[in-house]
């Protein structure tokens, strides 16, 4: 079990701040939708003068896509994040606002010409609406039900309640926008392959994306990750599945 628990150990060991996924090059790997959200969400911060990106994270996504002209504003609701994104979009000349992910968005309507969010734990539409100019956009890529389904039901058995198709997930959100007065221009899903090639991969997996297994510890999962350990030395890789969709809407004027 030497190999088992150095794999735990590397997994436990690294930092989670961050939407940073770079230590998982040859541990893991995510097929990314074919509509590229880096690319959309750089295309369209060139057309806008003042952006919001809800729930930055540690604003990577953000600063990756943004090319200058275009004053960034951005929210984050876990402080150690909040302080990794400031620093990286003061060099932009952004700037981040503490705010909770399920409150009121702390600025005056009709802030912003563009506002984005990429795996928003919550999509607050109304507020969505309230803070964009009339004519202004809501770019995000969101998480659809039963994403990572194979990887949590492995730990906690099989679930309820994910029964949901992909196209549902995405027409629920778009309807969600529609509801708070936005128009609808694009909508899109996709199911994506994700595979895990160690148990480390895994640990740092569950302990980032923390709302995969939401009481997950090492040492409450020691036997199942154990049991993990061993069907991957057999199999040579756990496959599980994302599901994402894409939803474009904007303001109307008026």
């Amino acid at each position: 079990m030497e190999e088992f628990e150095r794999l735990l150990a590397e997994g436990e060991a690294e930092p989670v701040e961050g939407w940073d996924f770079s230590w998982f090059d040859g541990r893991a790997t995510e097929e990314r939708p074919s509509w590229g959200y880096s690319r959309l969400l750089a295309d369209r911060l060139s057309a806008a003068s003042i952006a919001l990106d809800l729930q930055t994270g540690g604003g990577e996504v953000l600063a990756s896509a943004a090319r200058g002209g275009t004053r960034l504003v951005a929210t984050e609701g876990w402080p150690p994040n909040a302080a990794i994104a400031a620093q990286r979009l003061r060099r932009l000349g952004g700037s981040v606002v503490l705010a909770a992910h399920d409150g009121l968005l702390p600025f005056r309507e009709h802030s912003f010409d563009l506002i984005t969010g990429r795996h928003l734990i919550v999509e607050p539409w109304t507020e969505i609406a309230r803070v964009l100019r009339p004519g202004g956009t809501f770019l995000t890529q969101g998480v659809g039900t039963g994403s990572n389904r194979e990887l949590y039901e492995f730990f906690l058995g099989p679930q309820a309640g994910n029964s949901e198709t992909d196209e549902g997930a995405a027409a629920r959100a778009a309807d969600r926008a529609r509801d708070a007065g936005l128009e609808v221009l694009d909508v899109r899903h996709e199911k994506l392959r994700v595979v895990f090639y160690d148990v480390g991969a895994v640990v740092y997996f569950l302990r980032k994306v923390l709302w995969t297994v939401p009481d997950f510890t090492v040492a409450k999962y020691r036997p199942r990750l154990a049991e993990l350990h061993r069907r991957i030395q057999v199999e040579g890789s756990f496959v599980a599945h994302s599901r994402r969709y894409l939803i474009e809407a904007r303001k109307l004027s008026g």
